[in-house]
């Protein structure tokens, strides 16, 4: 298949007719399905929230109704707006989550969901959408271009709920997610690059001469002619963040970002890179202990970053504490209050003590004042770098180091650009780094914030990187030894 809409069409078409519907399973131990017509009667939404969104899958599938289609299922009758079905409909629904409040639907095709956003109307949509097919133990399927961080749309919502899902912060893992873009080092002003990075997102889709790069032996060229896309992008009048979304599949950025997508997956260490026990690194710390409307308003980070080549990583298995996205309810009925593990927190600085071969260790104390003078008396005479003489450890992240937080921002913004630093790829450091947006203050500069106050959206892990590897350089500058202590040698006595 060589377009998503055609296929989300057959898929409408399927749970709307086939035998979909798990029953069993055969004596050789094949399955064995029913049509929901068994059922109930089987009601089918195609929905988007302009009607043109929703014409990209109902153009095909009126297609593919007209012929053997009709002749298989006598009783089908394929309208403008809706196909009668031998028992049941599928519909095109453009309108408001009102329209659609108690449609028991089996199956939903949500189409562009990129553009479903508070403005129109798009995410009370997905929730009624998604509330209906529970109800009747349905289905509903995706089909977004890629999103633009910060627009709170559904795809970005779906996408959230996905990395929630890979760092085990969520209660259910039903969701299956697929998205494929190009390399974060495609540079948009070398067709040889530029080339290679549509190949790729564009897949069989491609009418490259030399067809998919996705299979072996290659899929025969698609319809998509890269030669018009390429044109597209170059024209002086596009936007890059536009055609990266567009055309590359890449998640981008907000207008505000202080670092996107691209860049921070440009810097993206391999996999197989390890931080072994004992390497000598700093950290980075940034908490919260505050709370704002019965949730914490803030997370608490520990982030480490080798000395001998600025490998920014979580150092144990727990290195970000946050609250979950939705808490159990308690036996009162309300949501139970969490609360910041600060014995967990306590156990983690000294476990990472232990481990490695710590030589600096930057902290915001704010609500952590306490616990970072007991962690300056205990480790502050071994580290090779301090903050002050007076406070080896204590690094404010506000007040009179204004200027000094606003280079700290920008050096560990250039080492991201230009790749003098890789990262471990951890969901939440990621998350946290692709949060934070620009804030400009007068009399300093550039600084970082989230969205807004009371975003659940935290940047934390991102500050904690930051002083990381503010540590880093510091130890660097010092001189600080990172080499490993040498094996032993056996002289051969003669």
């Amino acid at each position: 298949m060589n377009r998503k809409s055609p296929f989300l069409a057959s898929i409408a078409l399927a749970e709307a007719l086939a035998p979909v519907v798990p029953d069993g399973w055969t004596a050789d131990g094949d399955p064995v399905g029913r049509p929901w017509a068994d059922i109930r009667t089987p009601r089918v939404g195609v929905l988007a929230v302009s009607e043109q969104q929703t014409g990209n899958t109902w153009a095909p599938l009126l297609e593919m109704c007209d012929g053997p289609l009709m002749d298989a299922y006598p009783g089908l009758e394929p309208m403008d707006t809706f196909v009668a079905l031998p028992r049941g409909k599928i519909e095109r629904i453009t309108s408001s989550a009102r329209t659609v409040k108690g449609a028991p639907f089996i199956h939903c095709v949500l189409d562009q969901t990129e553009e479903w956003v508070p403005s129109n109307g798009g995410l009370k949509l997905f929730e009624t959408v998604k509330n209906n097919t529970a109800k009747t133990g349905g289905s509903f399927i995706e089909s977004p271009n890629a999103f633009i961080p910060g627009e709170g749309s559904v795809a970005e919502q779906s996408a959230s709920f996905w990395a929630a899902i890979k760092e085990g912060r969520a209660k259910d893992d039903g969701l299956y997610y697929d998205h494929r873009e190009a390399p974060a080092t495609t540079d948009l002003t070398d067709r040889k690059s530029l080339l290679a990075g549509l190949r790729l997102a564009y897949g069989d889709s491609s009418k490259h001469p030399d067809g998919c790069v996705l299979h072996e032996p290659a899929c025969p060229p698609g319809h998509v002619d890269l030669d018009v896309l390429i044109a597209t992008i170059w024209d002086t009048t596009s936007d890059e963040q536009v055609s990266r979304s567009d055309f590359l599949n890449q998640i981008t950025h907000a207008s505000d970002s202080w670092i996107t997508q691209p860049e921070w997956r440009g810097c993206l260490a391999d996999p197989m890179k390890v931080v072994a026990d004992k390497e000598t690194i700093t950290l980075g710390f940034d908490g919260s202990r505050s709370r704002a409307n019965g949730r914490t308003t803030d997370a608490t980070a520990l982030i480490a970053c080798r000395v001998s080549d600025g490998h920014i990583f979580e150092p144990l298995d727990k290195s970000v504490w946050e609250q979950p996205a939705k808490m159990p309810i308690g036996e009162d009925g309300k949501p139970k209050v969490w609360e910041v593990p600060v014995h967990e927190v306590v156990a983690a600085v000294h476990e990472c003590f232990r481990r490695y071969n710590v030589v600096g260790f930057f902290a915001d104390p704010a609500k952590w004042e306490t616990y970072i003078a007991d962690w300056e008396a205990k480790y502050g005479g071994r580290l090779k770098v301090k903050s002050t003489r007076e406070h080896p450890i204590e690094w404010w992240m506000t007040g009179g180091r204004s200027r000094q937080i606003v280079q700290a921002l920008q050096e560990f913004h250039n080492a991201v650009v230009t790749q003098e630093m890789t990262h471990d790829g951890s969901y939440a450091l990621t998350r946290h780094v692709l949060h934070a947006r620009r804030r400009y203050k007068a009399g300093s500069g550039m600084q970082i914030a989230k969205p807004h106050p009371d975003s659940a959206e935290k940047i934390d892990a991102a500050v904690a990187a930051v002083l990381a590897w503010q540590a880093r350089m510091a130890a660097v500058a010092a001189g600080v030894e990172t080499k490993q202590r040498r094996p032993y040698r056996v002289k051969r006595l003669r």
